[in-house]
């Protein structure tokens, strides 16, 4: 009988076996599998020992500090996820028994103000019931109008036009001008003026403190509140979204105009710049507005 050979194969309890069956079971694109092994293969390299079964989390956590010591957050955060993964993967197969990532700690990246929000970040802010209305008026009217905060802000209800939804108000400058809402705001509306004529729409909800008495301008003689602040109103909009800006739904609301294709003379108008130069700030196309385009015009994508 003749002798049998035994096939060399690696044994799966050590980091690049792992790693071999780990990329080649994942249904992964070229790109994202070229990350994966990049990853894996650098952490690799400064482990004291290769066995799976030695791994653990002080070895893992000096090798990803080792492995990229100036790191961005956001690249620190995506090395995390791909060894969380990679690390799920060994125990769903028993080459780990335990979890060698429960140490591992993602970095808090610092927030973007200049960046314009996704619309499915804008849809999540619209059903949002824990905050209040007041609040959610004054977001919605924001974005709508894509008016600078300070001049939604400076609203009195005698300058409001519900019918034709628009008012007037003053901008940048002291120049005159007019905004313009859609259903949204106007749906938000009575509930924040109630049966109010005249006085601040946005209201203050503390009692006015006479040691920081506003003008009397800045006083509803009905309720004796207060016109609500610039500063109050960033707070609670900061705290209920984990950072934004309000600045950041103007941003928002240009962009998304500029994806649906609204010219740029429209543009202007709606924004009320006065220079293009400063409105090309605002119309920078998402990743997932380039990507639909490209999607659209794929002359072989059926018809």
């Amino acid at each position: 009988m003749g002798s049998v050979t035994a096939l060399n194969r690696k044994p799966l309890n050590t980091w690049e076996a792992a790693t071999d069956l780990f990329l080649s079971s994942r249904d992964l694109s070229p790109k994202s599998k070229r990350v994966y092994a990049l990853t894996l293969n650098r952490v690799g390299d400064h482990l004291p020992s290769r066995a799976l079964n030695e791994l653990s989390p002080e070895a893992l956590s000096q090798a990803l500090s080792a492995s990229y010591p100036d790191a961005a957050p956001n690249s620190w955060n995506r090395h995390i996820a791909t060894l969380r993964s990679f690390c799920a993967f060994c125990m769903k197969r028993d080459f780990l028994t335990g979890d060698p990532t429960q140490t591992l700690e993602r970095r808090r990246a610092p927030i973007d103000h200049t960046k314009a929000l996704t619309r499915a970040d804008i849809d999540r802010l619209w059903k949002r019931k824990d905050v209040p209305v007041r609040d959610r008026c004054l977001w919605r009217m924001l974005y709508e109008t894509a008016a600078r905060a300070q001049e939604v802000l400076r609203l009195n209800v005698e300058d409001l036009d519900r019918e034709q939804r628009r008012a007037v108000t003053v901008r940048k400058g002291g120049a005159i001008d007019t905004i313009h809402w859609a259903t949204g705001t106007a749906r938000l509306l009575p509930y924040v003026i109630e049966r109010r004529s005249t006085g601040p729409v946005f209201l203050s909800s503390r009692p006015i403190q006479q040691r920081r008495a506003p003008a009397k301008d800045d006083i509803d003689h009905e309720t004796g509140l207060a016109r609500l602040s610039y500063a109050r109103a960033a707070q609670s909009f900061s705290s209920a979204t984990e950072g934004w800006t309000l600045h950041q739904l103007r941003h928002s609301a240009l962009t998304h105009l500029s994806e649906d294709g609204v010219p740029l003379p429209l543009l202007m108008a709606k924004s009320r710049h006065q220079s293009l130069k400063t409105l090309q700030r605002y119309v920078h196309p998402s990743a997932e507005a380039v990507a639909a385009l490209t999607a659209n015009h794929d002359s072989l994508r059926r018809r």
